[in-house]
């Protein structure tokens, strides 16, 4: 008989930090440059006028100003519109 039990999976392993995504700056507030505005997966927020988009998609201020939000409708690669929630400073 055997003495060591069958090595099996793990199950218990899934216990990882949260990426701290959403919202940083409301409508309304004062910005200043270069501040995060939203921290976001993929581009489900776009960037307005007056900010910017980074490699990982965080939408920041380009400009001191107000931070404002709008709903648009965005033309996708096949030419269907979907919509979207579009970030500005002005």
């Amino acid at each position: 008989m055997s003495h060591v039990k069958a090595g099996g999976s793990s199950k218990n392993n899934r216990n990882n930090a949260g990426a701290r995504l959403g919202v940083k700056r409301f409508g309304g507030q004062q910005v200043s440059t270069g501040e995060v505005l939203v921290r976001q997966t993929g581009s489900t927020k776009v960037a307005g006028p007056g900010t910017f988009i980074s490699r990982d998609f965080t939408i920041h201020a380009a400009q001191d100003g107000v931070v404002s939000f709008q709903k648009v409708r965005k033309t996708r690669f096949t030419g269907k519109t979907a919509p979207r929630t579009q970030v500005s400073v002005i």
